[in-house]
């Protein structure tokens, strides 16, 4: 379980050499996260953003169409981390990750507080480069529970680092 006691998923790891045979598939779905308002508080003070929108509720649901309180964009972004970590293949050669960055993100429909969302990642490149470097790119999509469309959807580039002794011959 975690902090907000949904059932976590146990990762499956794959082999660098693998992960080349996952291009076009959905690799992973995460499991849902609440994002309360306790959470959507505490990034915008973490980001500076308190737009009434976010921290207001009487004042949300009195002058916007949401009928209360809706999370930040980036705060719905920055949850694909913790998606991340939850559903995608650990590749077991692996010695380092990093945020690449996006090539497009859309924000489609608003998160209201107390909404489940969990993400749903399909690898559709990956590239070897440089002697210890995999650049991975996924399609992303957060749904929301119970809506027709997702929060956001985006291209996400991370780099998956190694030893350069254990990149595969045929790569």
């Amino acid at each position: 379980m975690d902090a907000n006691g949904t059932k976590t998923t146990s990762v499956r790891e794959i082999s660098l050499g693998e992960v080349k045979d996952l291009v076009g598939q959905e690799v992973g779905i995460s499991d849902w996260i609440t994002v309360s308002q306790d959470m959507i508080d505490r990034f915008a003070d973490a980001t500076q953003d308190h737009q009434f929108i976010h921290t207001d509720p009487v004042r949300a649901a009195a002058e916007t169409p949401y009928g209360g309180t809706i999370a930040h964009g980036f705060l719905s972004l920055s949850l694909l981390s913790a998606m991340n970590y939850n559903c995608l293949p650990a590749v077991r050669e692996q010695t380092m990750a990093i945020n690449y960055g996006f090539d497009k993100v859309r924000f489609l429909a608003p998160v209201h507080s107390g909404a489940r969302v969990r993400g749903h990642f399909t690898l559709t490149e990956a590239r070897f480069r440089g002697a210890g470097m995999l650049v991975v790119t996924y399609e992303v999509s957060v749904e929301v529970e119970h809506e027709g469309k997702p929060a956001l959807t985006a291209t996400w580039l991370t780099i998956i680092q190694f030893d350069p002794k254990d990149r595969p011959e045929d790569a």
